[in-house]
């Protein structure tokens, strides 16, 4: 159960990272840095929430389901 917790509130920062991003963007008009931060600790939390997902069904924490052979 603790994994797929840890897996929501990766997903969580993540859209609040892209979010964060947006309005960077819009404030600065493309002239800062604090958009490319936002978007490279985006890609940071997908890559750690993409190894999660793999470390947690490899641990068998995380089982598949839905789709049948």
């Amino acid at each position: 159960m603790i994994i797929k917790v840890i897996v929501v509130l990766l997903l969580g920062a993540i859209v609040f990272s892209l979010g964060s991003g947006l309005v960077f963007l819009l404030r600065d008009h493309g002239e800062g840095k604090r958009t490319v931060k936002a978007l490279t600790w985006r890609i940071g939390l997908s890559l750690l929430a993409f190894a999660t997902l793999f470390a947690g069904y490899y641990a068998g924490l995380i089982q598949p389901h839905g789709i049948s052979p």
